[in-house]
């Protein structure tokens, strides 16, 4: 899973840019695998008023142990591919995502 998630270092070495694919308007919300070297995150919100977006970081904070306000929408707040602020360390962040898509 290592080398087929894109999850990269910030220059502060204590947080990582993690890179999602939004799937809105899903049935059932939830880490749901990989796509192009993001992760793949559906949500049930609509992709209407950041409705989905709020959903997103909601789902991202469940999976790594964290609270929805300590992540960040970086780029891509209007659009499918995201890069998105996770305030952990890459490697916590890598073993987290991996339990989350085991349960996938």
């Amino acid at each position: 899973m290592s080398a087929a998630l894109r999850v990269v270092a910030r220059g502060d070495g204590q947080s990582v840019s993690l890179f999602v694919r939004a799937q809105p308007g899903a049935k059932r919300s939830g880490v749901v695998g990989t796509w192009n070297e993001h992760l793949k995150v559906a949500v049930r919100a609509p992709a209407e008023d950041g409705r989905a977006n709020e959903e997103l970081l909601g789902v991202l904070a469940d999976a790594l142990g964290l609270r929805a306000s300590a992540l960040a929408v970086l780029r891509g707040a209007k659009a499918r591919q995201k890069e998105v602020l996770v305030p952990l360390a890459e490697s916590i962040v890598r073993e987290r995502l991996l339990r989350a898509l085991e349960g996938a």
